[in-house]
């Protein structure tokens, strides 16, 4: 049997709310043409992020910019192994991804494992120009070589440590939590 154990909250309400904020200024700096750019957010948590970020950036700049998300369920390479994956829904990209710059955002980037099965999606449904990644928070342990280009915050665990993302949109509490996982016999 496994124990989860609360160890820290990494980020508030508060917390995440700036580092959103500082996240969204950083996009629109690296991205003179916000025209074409467009947001993407992974189901489940990702998806509230890009709609948090499209909401800031929008107001910063002036730009309406396009904004979608995708459901990775079934181009994760360990579909048949991974029962903790939100409920499966279809992708929402109402746009033409041809020619666009495209941020892709989740949660937590960990394995790489997620963005690469996101990547897989993305690319059976056009060809974007540029595709980079932001995530709030950036935990380590990457089983693939993947580097997000907008990082929230890095926060290297070990492996029975967990980042969990609480988002009010989704969850009962706005937070970010560090949870260790203990074998109990």
């Amino acid at each position: 049997m496994v124990k989860k154990n609360h160890k820290a909250i990494l980020l508030d309400a508060d917390q995440i709310n700036k580092t959103l904020t500082r996240l969204s200024h950083e996009i629109i700096e690296k991205n003179s043409n916000l025209d074409n750019l467009a947001l993407i957010g992974i189901r489940t948590r990702g998806e509230v992020i890009a709609n948090r970020l499209h909401s800031i950036i929008e107001k910063i700049s002036g730009v309406k910019i396009d904004l979608g998300s995708i459901d990775v369920t079934f181009y994760r390479d360990d579909f048949e192994t991974n029962l903790g994956s939100p409920k499966v829904g279809p992708s929402d990209i109402l746009f033409n991804m041809n020619k666009k710059n495209v941020i892709l955002i989740d949660d937590v980037l960990y394995t790489g494992r997620t963005i690469r099965a996101a990547m897989e999606e993305i690319f059976s449904l056009g060809r974007p120009d540029k595709l980079e990644l932001a995530v709030l928070i950036d935990r380590g342990h990457r089983q693939l070589p993947i580097k997000a280009n907008y990082v929230g915050k890095n926060y290297p665990t070990s492996f029975n440590e967990h980042v969990h993302v609480y988002l009010s949109d989704v969850d009962d509490e706005e937070s970010v939590k560090l949870l260790e996982y203990n074998e109990q016999a």
